[in-house]
């Protein structure tokens, strides 16, 4: 099996061409996170013209609530929710430079397409795991929609968060491919 490969936000579309569905992927340094009420509010903004309260340009939008945080630890619980709820918001969001998604199961063929034309890609995190995830967020700061309690947007600094490719910029899918490979 091949190392993981490593990558930093903000991204580029280099180094979005550079994966492929299947790529383990190692994330390190600034992330943000956001659910359904969040995007819902950003692609608000963006239909009227304001100003979002966060820069979207280059970066990875994971989506997860994560649990309130014990004592001494920086987050609980950061398990990924299922991205399908965000799909209505992804390609407008992805116009207007989000580069990569991190979540759990099947993305609409609208959200493919958005990523094949503003070159994005989707990271599949393992569902069932948030406790192991949490281990690799160093740092958890509320920075927009803090009435939105742990659906609030954070930005977390990760090192070297684990991940797969599961949609590219080429069109590829994870999840068909793996049904193809059990069909015979």
């Amino acid at each position: 099996m091949s190392e993981p490969k490593k990558i930093s936000p903000p991204l580029s579309d280099e180094d979005i061409m550079n994966l492929k569905i299947g790529d383990r992927v190692l994330i390190t340094g600034k992330i943000l996170t956001g659910r359904d009420s969040a995007h819902k509010r950003l692609y608000e903004l963006i239909q009227k013209g304001e100003k979002l309260p966060i820069e979207i340009k280059g970066q990875i939008i994971y989506y997860v609530g994560p649990a309130p945080a014990k004592p001494g630890y920086v987050i609980g619980s950061a398990g990924p929710t299922t991205s399908y709820r965000m799909d209505p918001y992804a390609p407008l969001l992805m116009e207007h430079g989000l580069k990569g998604m991190i979540g759990k199961g099947v993305r609409s063929q609208s959200v493919r397409d958005a990523m094949k034309k503003f070159k994005g890609v989707y990271f599949a995190a393992t569902g069932g795991a948030g406790a192991l995830i949490a281990r690799n967020i160093r740092t958890a700061t509320i920075i927009a929609y803090e009435d939105l309690g742990p659906e609030a947007i954070r930005e977390l600094e990760v090192e070297d968060f684990p991940v797969i490719v599961a949609n590219d910029a080429f069109g590829g899918d994870l999840y068909e491919e793996g049904m193809k490979k059990f069909r015979r």
